[in-house]
């Protein structure tokens, strides 16, 4: 285990990485923010879905979602269609348009890393995805059925494969 230094200075770098996310909202165009990005982005990671899944996922409440919807909704982003289970219900999907927006919020963000970390190798950037990969997962299996700290093998994941495009 660590020294309590080092935890508390892993606590400082990851509180600075909140310059690293303005740096990618600026990166978004003004016609899609932060919180329309997290949607099409979930929508693209885990498919369609009631507005209160994407809430569960997003973490905030529904009102917060709701004017998030709403926004890419009215650009053409998504749709909103019935859900056959319970017609009062709606269904989220991304529409052509929205995939594309993600392809070009995809392609902002990916440039915005190329420009600010051309001095890196690809090793360092390389090292740096693993091991925030690795931080994400040692996180995310800590639930009720997930492993025990020091046995993770990734079978635990609560999500399905590894996705790469989230522009924000």
């Amino acid at each position: 285990m660590a020294a309590r230094s080092s935890y508390e200075e892993l606590a400082r770098q990851l509180s600075a990485v909140g310059a690293v996310k303005r740096g990618l909202t600026r990166a978004l165009p003004p016609e899609c923010p932060g919180g329309s990005a997290a949607v099409l982005t979930l929508l693209d990671r885990h498919g369609e879905m009631r507005i209160s899944r994407l809430a569960e996922l997003l973490a905030v409440d529904m009102s917060v979602t709701s004017r998030h919807v709403a926004h890419v909704a009215e650009h053409g982003w998504i749709e909103r269609s019935p859900d056959p289970a319970d017609k009062r219900s709606r269904i989220l999907r991304l529409t052509p348009d929205g995939r594309a927006q993600l392809d070009e919020l995809s392609g902002r963000v990916t440039e915005m890393f190329a420009r600010n970390l051309a001095d890196w190798s690809d090793d360092d950037v390389g090292q740096l995805n693993a091991l925030l990969s690795r931080l994400r997962d040692s996180f995310a299996c800590r639930g009720s059925d997930g492993c025990a700290p020091g046995s993770h093998t990734g079978g635990c994941r609560t999500r399905t494969g590894t996705h790469t495009r989230t522009p924000v």
